[in-house]
């Protein structure tokens, strides 16, 4: 296992859904251990099932464990925190990862698709590895090191931690599953197949042309408020189109929001008591005691930071201060601070150097590896030994309790592996001080929390000066009155509206004329992270699963969302199945308005004679169309019409029955109907074309896993546990 990727910590790179699960057996640990509470019911072990096949919430647990491991330290290296909504965004993934494979790995195991052993190598450390291997395994060069990955593999497979066998376990099961499923879209798109009639009759319609005389009456003449569409005609047309309505769980709700924001009094009142703590602040002699015992919102860093990446509003006062001078308050963002300066001094931005660890600790696990007077017998071995004119390279390669071994221990940038050169904050603090307060050619033995490295510094670059700044912030948060008087108003709302129509005359009575909003949030899902209108607030997890513990019409109690308090009455519970009628209707009425329409106006117009007698009863003229083609033209889309046009036994015929179309009801007259030459590829072009064309939309527009969740019987329980 890479320890290096220990000594970065949370600076790991992410690839959860990749190519499986990216690099997870290296860089993620404690995959068994179990975490959470499990939930009363039927349902209190399983997160949901797909055909049949349960998903545990054991290991559902498990697995979003590691990826919000992954996650974290992916957000700390971007330099911002860990939240709900990341959280959220891997459960998401993962739910939708865990239904693929169960449905993708019946289809596969149906076909016998097995991959070998030689296969899985050759694709392993082949010259078409998984870009996630080959980000890892790169030279210097920008070439993919087979053979170090092949060792990495090697050693996981001998660790006496069960848990890194497991992982690399767990890795292979998803490298494997993955060449399945590529298998199995290859052998559906390479079947797709257009014969040459096919290709042949196409080029025969295009190439028609016809010559049409046409009276119509347009829908719009006729008020839409004339035509009636009852729920029940709604309802009716959903059950002849099931596929086209199908409806999941929802809520809708209307909710009032009470701001317990931060006043004006609120926001002054922070900013003295942050200025009455200045002169201690300048005259502590230990900032970071000073830091910790008043509890800034900023923790102390013991490092230095480089000019160019400071990006503070009062850099440039910060900059200019005497040291242990003390600049502020200041307002940063949503917090009042102050910046003690307390050393500059030029550093390189970044740096380049190889080591050799004799670990002899996991802090990740707690577990001691090694005694620690045994690894210092042997880094000063080692050390002896270079300095005795030894190899750094074959010693690194044959001691070395790290990844970057395979590379004679030079390191890479956790951002960017094609680079070996690091910034500062990438590694632990001591190997940090030593490789950046160092110079180009210093040795040394340091001693972090694995263990001991002997480090040489092999370059250093981008000078500039670097600030050692002790900073306090104290949010700005409102003060307990501003908090009560809020909790206090909403309470109230809340108490005093029963159900749905207490809360709706409530409002109109006590809260419309002070200024307050009745807002509608609809189709809330039972695993809604965040509600339509309150995510500019917070994330609304737990008033999603409130809201689903309701019926229609109940009223809540208020619920914190970040700085405010929410009231919301449950306006609309819709169950899976086909949509109601009020949902629907948006979407059915028009079809059905214009179909009942058009039996007005094919009524009113009866028996065709001529094309004169119809322009007579739609009061329109005769229409002349020459050069109408199958594809459309003038016209507009209107299908039907142009399959009329188009049959050759209407040529030189008025069509009798009048054509029911999109905008109107036509009478149409086939004046003429010939083919002309339309320029088109050759055959063999052709068929290729079609056939890319297919297998892009079978790949990417519409994938086999997508098309197989369609006829699917999934059962989605993470709302019990999440």
């Amino acid at each position: 296992m890479s320890v290096i990727q220990n000594i970065r910590d949370k600076y790991a790179r992410w690839a959860v859904i990749a190519i499986a699960l990216a690099l997870l057996g290296f860089i993620l640990t404690d995959y068994l251990s179990a975490r959470g509470k499990l939930f009363g019911g039927a349902n209190s072990t399983t997160v949901g099932s797909v055909n049949g096949k349960t998903i545990s919430y054991v290991e559902f647990e498990n697995k979003l464990k590691s990826i919000d491991q992954q996650a974290e330290a992916q957000a700390q290296q971007q330099g911002r925190p860990f939240g709900e909504n990341d959280r959220h965004q891997n459960i998401q993934s993962l739910w939708s990862q865990e239904v693929d494979q169960v449905i993708m790995g019946a289809e596969v195991k149906k076909l016998g698709f097995a991959i070998g052993k030689k296969e899985l190598n050759d694709w392993l450390f082949g010259s078409n590895a998984p870009q996630d291997l080959k980000q890892r395994f790169t030279t210097e060069q920008g070439l993919y090191n087979a053979a170090a990955a092949q060792d990495a593999m090697n050693q996981m497979k001998r660790s006496p931690n069960q848990a890194d066998r497991d992982q690399l376990e767990l890795y292979l099961s998803a490298i494997e599953y993955n060449r399945q499923v590529e298998k199995f879209n290859s052998l559906l798109s390479n079947s797709i197949y257009f014969p040459k009639w096919y290709v042949e009759k196409q080029n025969a319609e295009a190439s028609g042309l016809a010559k049409i005389s046409y009276v119509s009456y347009p829908y719009s003449k006729i008020a839409d408020s004339s035509v009636k569409i009852t729920d029940q005609e709604i309802t009716d047309y959903e059950s002849k189109h099931k596929d086209q309505f199908k409806q999941d769980d929802s809520r809708s709700i209307a909710y009032v929001v009470f701001s317990a924001s931060p006043t004006a009094g609120d926001t002054s009142a922070i900013k003295t008591q942050v200025g009455q703590l200045k002169a201690e602040f300048e005259k502590s002699a230990d900032p970071a005691v000073f830091v910790a015992r008043y509890g800034s919102a900023i923790p102390f860093y013991d490092g230095y930071v480089g000019k160019s990446l400071i990006q503070v509003p009062a850099k440039d006062s910060i900059f200019g201060l005497a040291k242990n001078a003390v600049y502020g308050p200041y307002l940063d963002n949503n917090s009042f601070s102050m910046a003690k300066l307390l050393d500059v001094k030029t550093m390189p931005d970044s740096t380049k150097a190889r080591h050799i660890l004799i670990q002899t600790a996991d802090p990740q696990k707690g577990q001691m590896l090694l005694d620690d007077s045994i690894g210092k017998k042997r880094i000063d071995s080692i050390e002896v030994a270079i300095k005795g004119g030894a190899s750094f390279d074959l010693l690194a390669k044959q001691y070395s309790n790290d990844g970057s071994a395979n590379n004679g221990g030079v390191l890479t940038n956790p951002n960017n592996p094609a680079t070996n050169y690091y910034t500062g904050g990438q590694m632990v603090k001591e190997f940090d001080d030593f490789s950046f307060n160092g110079k180009v050619g210093d040795k040394g033995v340091v001693k972090t929390v694995f263990g001991y490295h002997y480090i040489e510094i092999l370059d250093q670059k981008n000078f500039e000066p670097h600030y050692k700044v002790a900073y306090y912030a104290k949010n700005i948060v409102a003060s307990d009155e501003t908090d009560r008087t809020a909790l206090s108003a909403a309470s109230k709302f809340a108490s005093d509206s029963r159900d749905l129509k207490a809360f709706d005359e409530n409002f109109d009575k006590t809260l419309k004329s002070q200024g307050y909003q009745k807002l509608l949030a609809n189709n809330i899902k039972p695993i809604d992270n965040n509600i339509e209108g309150l995510s500019v607030y917070g994330f609304s997890r737990q008033m999603v699963r409130e809201i689903y513990k309701a019926s229609k019409g109940d009223v809540l109690q208020q619920q914190r969302i970040g700085d405010k308090y929410v009231v919301a009455a449950v306006t609309e519970v819709i169950k899976e199945g086909l949509m109601p009628p009020s949902l629907a209707r948006i979407t059915v009425e028009p079809i059905l308005r214009n179909k009942k329409k058009a039996e007005q106006i094919k009524k009113m117009i009866g028996t065709v004679s001529t094309l004169d007698a119809a322009a007579v009863i739609f009061k329109d003229s005769v229409k002349t169309v020459d050069s109408l083609r199958i594809t459309g033209g003038p016209m507009g889309y209107e299908p039907k019409l142009l399959g009329a046009v188009f049959n050759p036994s209407n040529k030189g015929k008025l069509i009798s029955e009048p054509l029911e179309g999109v905008s109107g009801v036509y009478v149409v007259k086939v004046e003429d109907a010939t083919t002309t030459s339309v320029a088109a590829a050759s055959i063999e072009d052709q068929k290729k074309q079609m056939r890319d064309r297919a297998k892009q939309m079978v790949m990417f527009m519409n994938p086999p896993s997508q098309v197989l969740k369609k006829t699917a019987t999934i059962k989605d329980n993470r709302n019990n546990f999440y």
